[in-house]
């Protein structure tokens, strides 16, 4: 289930577009934390009914790369696939590849409601780092 702890993410303000900063434990935790943070601001808490898990394979550039790349595709399936992720396990990392498993539920307009649309995921000030035993990562989406 998507149930966001406040801790997790930091919703920045950003001229025209909403931004956002994720802290996490280590890379994986990182990306995982990310794509729930964008579910929750889309749709709020999830509380999924007959879900199936799908697989996720993407490569990048870099880790920053990575991550538009890999929330894009949060949003796609989404969007276009019509389904929400309401868990996800990253199963391996590195600076240029994610592997995840994904746990999805239909999208249902009778109950799930859109509080907020994001039309894309910037590359604008795209930042993941680890500094001091933190990772942190800062997104811009595009509203």
């Amino acid at each position: 289930m998507i149930n966001q702890d406040a801790h997790d993410y930091l919703l920045l303000d950003h001229t025209a577009d909403m931004g956002l900063e994720i802290r996490g434990s280590g890379p994986a935790d990182l990306f995982e934390k990310a794509g729930r943070a964008l579910i929750n601001i889309m749709l709020g808490d999830i509380h999924p009914q007959g879900s199936d898990n799908i697989r996720v394979s993407l490569t990048g550039d870099d880790l920053s790369d990575l991550m538009v790349r890999w929330l894009t595709e949060i949003l796609y399936i989404l969007e276009g696939e019509h389904l929400i992720t309401t868990d996800i396990i990253v199963n391996s990392l590195s600076t240029t590849a994610i592997d995840a498993t994904l746990t999805v539920t239909p999208f249902d307009p009778l109950r799930h409601e859109i509080m907020r649309e994001i039309k894309a995921v910037t590359y604008h000030q795209i930042e993941v780092t680890h500094k001091e035993g933190v990772w942190k990562a800062r997104v811009i989406f595009d509203l």
